[in-house]
């Protein structure tokens, strides 16, 4: 399944395309395409734009975000692309999503759209010098997501990181006051620079989502609508349906134990 649309492809139009759900990685593509639900995975978007080489590209983006490496894999495709690539934010670009959002050579938010940037998150277990592996991996990882947001905003290191540690959210006017965006959608605004830092009070980190945990929350819903009901005469153990379920959990089970996830 598909999680953008391109539209306007003829040779001397422009082309747009639409980032809509989770940023996944390429391994965990056949758990959405299972239950239908909507992300983006690096090996797809790069696919279809090499279609469009050459030709201006509007992206519009409304994503939690996810994966921050299947993201540095968007990025990096956007950053490739001979044309010009304006990202529209017509929605929200949080976490990995805003990172793709660095990649286009214009950003341009909605009056009504956020954009948050924060530190990475994992999870964590073993032994103690495991847990201590884990912090320093993730001061690494966060040292390149820094290096995208520095490349786009020219801010200093240090300010960047003050503002993932703050997990900070703007609005368009305050993403264009840092950098973060270049303009704002439908009316001609410019960015107010004595504008402080407003962290919404309605948002917070309950509302991001890890690609992986709300993969499973979605999996198990549908794993309780498959359970034959007590009227049925069908052995569960046999149900092909139940089989598939069966499948996924132990698959998932084997990609958790072996990866550990950065988002």
């Amino acid at each position: 399944m598909l999680f953008w649309s391109f539209r306007n492809a003829a040779d001397n139009e422009d082309v747009e395309l639409r980032i809509e759900g989770e940023i996944i990685s390429n391994d965990d593509a056949w758990i959405y395409e299972w239950f239908g639900i909507p992300a983006a995975t690096p090996n797809a978007f790069r696919t279809a734009l090499a279609e469009h080489k050459g030709k201006n590209i509007t992206v519009w983006i409304d994503s939690w975000g996810g994966d921050v490496f299947a993201a540095a894999g968007i990025y990096n495709a956007m950053k490739e692309h001979k044309g010009k690539v304006t990202a529209k934010i017509d929605g929200k670009a949080v976490s990995a999503a805003s990172v793709i959002a660095m990649a286009a050579d214009e950003i341009l938010m909605s009056p009504a759209s956020i954009l948050m940037i924060h530190n990475p998150w994992t999870g964590a277990r073993g032994e103690a010098k495991d847990m201590r592996h884990a912090a320093d991996v993730l001061d690494e990882v966060k040292e390149t997501i820094i290096n995208a947001y520095q490349t786009k905003t020219g801010l200093s290191r240090n300010k960047i990181s003050r503002l993932m540690d703050d997990e900070t959210w703007m609005s368009a006017r305050k993403a264009m006051a840092d950098g973060f965006a270049d303009g704002m959608l439908y009316a001609n605004v410019a960015a107010d620079d004595n504008e402080p830092v407003q962290n919404s009070f309605s948002f917070s980190r309950l509302a991001i989502q890890n690609s992986a945990d709300s993969a499973m929350r979605r999996f198990f819903e549908q794993w309780q609508k498959m359970q034959p009901t007590e009227k049925s005469n069908t052995n569960p153990e046999e149900s092909p349906a139940n089989n598939r379920v069966v499948d996924i959990q132990r698959r998932v089970s084997v990609r958790e134990k072996q990866h550990r996830r950065f988002s």
